[in-house]
Formats: C-alpha cells, sequence, structure tokens
C-alpha cells in the first residue's frame, strides 16, 4: 500500500512582502528578445533568405524590426518549454511548501541558455526531493513532444550536401519520426523548421538536466530513491562521460569539468529516513526512460 505524504507546514518560510522581481522580469525580456532574433535567422536559413553577410541580414532586421515576427514561432516554442520546466519545479516546491524564487533565464546569443530557480529553503524529505527534481523534466518533455511532431508535420526532406553541420537525433526524435512515417531515405535527411530545433534543444537540456550527479535533476531522483548510493552513482556516470567526451563529442570533457566543480555529492533532507511510496518508483522510472530517450552521445557533428 502507498504511503501518503502531507505537506510540511512547520519548515515553510512564511510568505512576506518581496520586491517586484525586477531581474526575473528583465531577464526574461532579454531572452524573449534574444531568441525571437535567433529565431529569425533561422527562419532566414529555413526560407533560403538568409544573407551570406550575417552583418548585412541583421543590419536589415534592425532596418525592418517586422521581420522579427518571423521568429516568433522558434521563440515562443523554446521559452514555452523552459518555462514549463522552471514552473514544475518552482510550482512542487510551493505544493511542498518549499521556499523558492521565480525562474531566472539566461539570454545568450545562441538564443538561450536555458533558466533555473533558486530553492531557498531546506528540502524537508526524500519524497518531496523526488518530486520537486522529476517535475521539471517532466513538465518541460511533456511540452517539448508536441512542439517535436508540430516541427516534423513542417520540415523538409533534402539531399545531404557534401559537407553539412548536423545535429545528432535523440531516440525520442527517431521514435516520433517512425510513428508519423518522417524518416528520411537513405542519403537524405530533415532540414528541421526552427521550432523542430527548439524541441531539440529542450530535449538535450532534458538529458543533462537527468544525468544522476550531484543537485541536478537526475542527482534529486537518485538521491531520494538510492540514498547513499547516489555518490558512487554520480562517480560512476562522470567516469563514463570522460570516454564519451573523447569518442563522440568534446563537450562531454567541459560538461564533465563543470559536474566536478560544482560537486557530485548531495546534501541531506531534513528527514532522509521518510519512506517513499510506489507511486515515487515509477517517477524515477519514468525518469530513467526520459533520460534513454532524451540522450545524444554525439549532440553536434560536421559531416
Amino acid at each position: 500500500m502507498d504511503n501518503t505524504f502531507t505537506r510540511p507546514a512547520e519548515i515553510f518560510v512564511e510568505d512576506v512582502p518581496r520586491p517586484f522581481p525586477w531581474l526575473n522580469v528583465i531577464l526574461f525580456a532579454l531572452t524573449c528578445l534574444s531568441t525571437t532574433l535567433v529565431g529569425t535567422l533561422l527562419m532566414a536559413d529555413f526560407n533560403n533568405t538568409l544573407h551570406p553577410d550575417l552583418s548585412t541580414f541583421l543590419a536589415s532586421i534592425f532596418s525592418s524590426p517586422s521581420m522579427l515576427l518571423s521568429g516568433l514561432p522558434f521563440s515562443i516554442a523554446i521559452m514555452t518549454i523552459l518555462m514549463a520546466h522552471e514552473m514544475g519545479h518552482y510550482l512542487t516546491c510551493r505544493y511542498y511548501r518549499i521556499d523558492a524564487s521565480l525562474p531566472y533565464f539566461i539570454p545568450w546569443f545562441t538564443g538561450t541558455m536555458g533558466a533555473f530557480i533558486r530553492i531557498r529553503s531546506p528540502i524537508p524529505n526524500r519524497a518531496s526531493l523526488l518530486e520537486v527534481g522529476i517535475a521539471g523534466p517532466i513538465a518541460g518533455f511533456v511540452v517539448a513532444v508536441p512542439v517535436c511532431i508540430l516541427a516534423l508535420l513542417n520540415s523538409r526532406v533534402v539531399v545531404l550536401p557534401e559537407h553539412y553541420f548536423g545535429f545528432g537525433e535523440p531516440l525520442i526524435f527517431k521514435l516520433l519520426a517512425v510513428l508519423m512515417h518522417k524518416t528520411p531515405p537513405p542519403g537524405m535527411d530533415f532540414q528541421l523548421h526552427p521550432i523542430g530545433l527548439a524541441a531539440w534543444f529542450g530535449f538535450f537540456a532534458t538529458s543533462l538536466n537527468l544525468l544522476p550527479v550531484g543537485q541536478l535533476d537526475g542527482g534529486h531522483v537518485t538521491y531520494a530513491l538510492l540514498g547513499g548510493l547516489h555518490r558512487k552513482i554520480a562517480q560512476a556516470i562522470v567516469f563514463v562521460l570522460i570516454p564519451f567526451g573523447i569518442f563522440y563529442w568534446q563537450g562531454w570533457l567541459v560538461w564533465t569539468t563543470v559536474l566536478l566543480f560544482l560537486g557530485i555529492r548531495h546534501p541531506m533532507t531534513l528527514d532522509d529516513s521518510s519512506p517513499l511510496s510506489r507511486r515515487h518508483t515509477w517517477l524515477g522510472w519514468i525518469g530513467l526512460a526520459m533520460l534513454i530517450l532524451c540522450f545524444v552521445p554525439m549532440p553536434f557533428y560536421i559531416a
């Protein structure tokens, strides 16, 4: 029989008047702008109207801002995926009366580097830790799948050029393509609609977050389920990422360095002895399934 968990009101930080979250709003607005600009460039490339001189193309955008409307599909898609992920964490924190910040979005020249929330109070027990950790990846994944389906419906199959820059396809992408009878024939590949790249980024970010290391989302889930074994699993994952970085994508070496710098240990909750229900075990399996579906050994390549 499943155990019943209640929200631990005794550890909740009382709601106090907080200043308006100007930083969150400004970062959100800047990220909307940066993703719209990148989306405009991607859409121009998709429509074969991208000027070979990038500076000239950017100047034309600034002289005619209405061009940015073409970048909105990409911006809306990627921002919705990121927002779903972070609000999954945030709303679960609120349910368990854990003090957490609103999402901080990170604008970047590629559009965005993602988003994060700050958890200001301790995690009460293993059940809440697991649910806070898994809620974000599930929410982001649930939004990314229909975005990917919509992208496949609007993408083209083209002949592969002699030299090209490609994105590795996660298993979920391949499965959706097979189910929709959209698998390219030999010697051909997708020219993805820009929202497909938003879905790809969502899947890739999900796989990174679900690695069972440190205080990543996957680390929360693994610690909640396996306790002391978390550290050994984290060490094994970091060890495995090294050959991945040598033979597949050097970015894994950078990611390994970041993980080691941040630390692979996980702090204890206020009550590590609290039991987990069968539902939480299933949530752990769902997390593992999403990691397998979204993981790409070679995210980027040049052929």
